[in-house]
């Protein structure tokens, strides 16, 4: 297949470790490998651009530690794209629109992060933050009514892009997947040794610390277990949970960000990745942590709801129910080596290579 010249516009790259600069990160890699090209404007920082990554100015958003704002300007260099892919609605996201009117390209969206979920950044009551999710909403179904089609990671989110979102453009469910030749089971006594983790179960989370992602829950549950807690990661809510560990005399080992090449043995070392968040629009870790063997305890909730298959990869249990997810933990852990093995029969059906093969059939559609 003649593979198009993409052009990515992004709010969120390098040195930003998240799930979006992943999956961008992954598919840009596959992308190329395929002997096609795609390029990467995004916010300048501390990372040093490779061969077509395009950095704008940027300023720091001061409602959400460690995001910058790029100013919307479209380089040159990229002018010469097919497709134009947003992967942002906001101020890069907006640069990609204007390429894609100014050439009368194909323009592609991917809906990564309900913005109505960061609402409690910016109110201080409760009546502001519901304002602020009903213009976000709005906001993003202005833009992506502009848009020639929506991709979207999961079906749950597919369903609240057309249903709580409530546009009219035809959205279309791609994977964000998972390099399985990347996260695979990897040897981890060296890790634990460098990070002076102890003998005896571990249950952990490795992620941006956002408080919408309700990781205390974590901590709460871990109360009643006789386990180690392991935070891979940083962000806002770090001190309040490393208090809250302190307080209610956890062993919980705070990590920071990890080096990439450490992930896969950070999430085989775990006995179970505890992952309560009920924000997610696929929850790309869970899937991460499945490629390594380990199961997942989860909510209900979003996108979680698939991607965690109840029983086979990890349990679920209601959202916003502590006691709950503490039975869900150690059900989890007593079943560990079954669900384990579960979740590496599971490792191609997850893979990035088959999520590339459907984007570029969506590009395709477009052309």
């Amino acid at each position: 297949m003649d593979l198009p010249r993409v052009a990515a516009f992004t709010d969120s790259y390098l040195p930003t470790h998240n799930g979006v600069t992943y999956t961008i990160q992954t598919w840009r890699d596959r992308w190329h490998r395929r002997g096609g090209r795609m390029d990467v404007v995004y916010p300048d920082g501390d990372h040093d651009p490779a061969e077509g990554e395009y950095p704008v100015s940027s300023l720091p958003f001061p409602f959400y530690e460690g995001f910058r704002v790029g100013v919307p300007g479209v380089p040159g260099a990229v002018d010469s794209a097919e497709i134009v892919h947003a992967h942002s609605p906001f101020s890069l996201g907006l640069a990609g629109l204007r390429l894609a009117r100014k050439h009368d390209l194909p323009l592609v969206a991917s809906y990564h992060t309900p913005t109505s979920e960061y609402a409690e950044y910016l109110a201080f009551t409760r009546p502001i933050e519901r304002a602020v999710e009903r213009s976000a909403e709005e906001y993003e179904r202005r833009f992506l009514d502009r848009v020639d089609v929506v991709v979207a990671p999961s079906e749950r989110t597919a369903d609240h892009v057309r249903d709580t979102v409530g546009t009219t453009t035809p959205v279309e469910v791609v994977s964000n997947g998972v390099d399985v030749d990347f996260f695979r089971p990897a040897e981890t006594e060296r890790f634990r040794e460098r990070h002076g983790l102890p003998e005896g179960p571990l249950v952990g989370y490795t992620g941006r610390h956002g408080y919408e992602k309700n990781l205390e829950a974590i901590v709460e549950a871990a109360a009643d277990l006789d386990v180690t807690l392991v935070f891979g990661g940083d962000g806002p809510a770090r001190e309040d949970l490393e208090r809250a560990a302190a307080e209610g005399d956890i062993e919980a080992h705070f990590l920071g960000w990890l080096d990439r090449e450490e992930l896969p043995s950070f999430y085989t070392a775990l006995d179970v990745f505890a992952f309560p968040s009920p924000v997610e629009t696929q929850g790309i870790a869970a899937l991460e942590a499945n490629a390594c063997g380990t199961p997942v305890a989860g909510v209900a909730s979003a996108a979680l709801a698939d991607t965690i298959d109840q029983g086979e990869t990890g349990y679920k249990a209601p959202p916003d129910d502590v006691a709950a997810f503490r039975d869900v933990i150690a059900r989890t852990l007593a079943e560990r080596d079954r669900l384990g093995e579960e979740c590496l029969a599971r490792r191609d059906a997850v893979s990035v290579e088959h999520s590339v093969d459907r984007l570029a059939g969506v590009y395709d559609q477009l052309r």
